[in-house]
């Protein structure tokens, strides 16, 4: 089961929660966030060489989660960032998945960024949301169902996972919305019983502010799921 800890905006947090052995550090890039990544030195941002420093590729791959965003806007963050995969969050069409992916990956070693994956989430409330999935089958690289808000994520709500029994696609897809520290058990069977789990997206409720995360819970979290997982009885 691979981890994904999403909203993450301060160069020493990022380095710690990397050093625990997680897959993937997600950055928002959506101005309305409070988590939002900036590109001027604040509080609320880091800027890009400081996102990289003492992180290097081998501990975690980079993510950044766009919502709605000028293509050119997310050309220029993969570039800054070193981005590894783009994480859409919006309402964007599987036309415009398609064109980023031909910008971005095309011409073999002299591309933007080759190897870049490309994830569509998909918000979900109720089991014929899933379908969702359809339209983007020819574009995305995989799905992360997250739970249906007013916001855009990270409201620490879940939705009902046992409509997840309705995805019959080839691609493998994330688990998101509101799980925390006391879900170690539900994540565990959950990623056993669904093949196409590639694993779970860790966001606000294990934060001590929105931003920062809590090493320690997660720390904590990881070392129960991956016991039980490597012992479900």
């Amino acid at each position: 089961m691979k981890v994904k800890v999403c909203g993450m905006c301060d160069g020493e947090n990022i380095r710690q929660v990397a050093e625990l052995g997680v897959d993937y550090i997600g950055m928002v890039f959506w101005p309305q966030s409070p988590r939002y990544v900036s590109m001027v030195p604040s509080r609320a941002g880091i800027l890009p060489d400081r996102v990289v420093e003492g992180w290097t590729k081998p501990l975690a791959q980079a993510v950044g989660v766009f919502v709605d965003d000028m293509p050119q806007n997310i050309v220029t963050r993969v570039v800054n960032y070193r981005l590894d995969v783009v994480q859409l969050h919006g309402h964007e069409t599987p036309t415009l998945v398609r064109n980023l992916r031909a910008t971005l990956t095309t011409g073999g070693d002299k591309a933007i960024a080759p190897g870049l994956q490309l994830w569509k989430a998909i918000s979900v409330a109720k089991r014929e949301d899933v379908a969702q999935w359809r339209q983007y089958a020819d574009c995305a690289d995989a799905f992360l169902f997250d739970t249906r808000c007013e916001g855009v994520g990270g409201s620490g709500r879940q939705f009902d996972w046992s409509v997840l029994e309705a995805y019959d696609g080839e691609k493998p897809f994330w688990l998101s919305g509101g799980i925390g520290p006391d879900d170690a058990r539900r994540v565990a069977d959950f990623c056993l019983a669904h093949p196409k789990c590639l694993g779970v997206d860790l966001n606000s409720r294990f934060e001590t502010e929105p931003g920062l995360k809590d090493v320690d819970m997660l720390r904590g979290f990881l070392q129960k799921v991956a016991t039980l997982t490597q012992h479900p009885s």
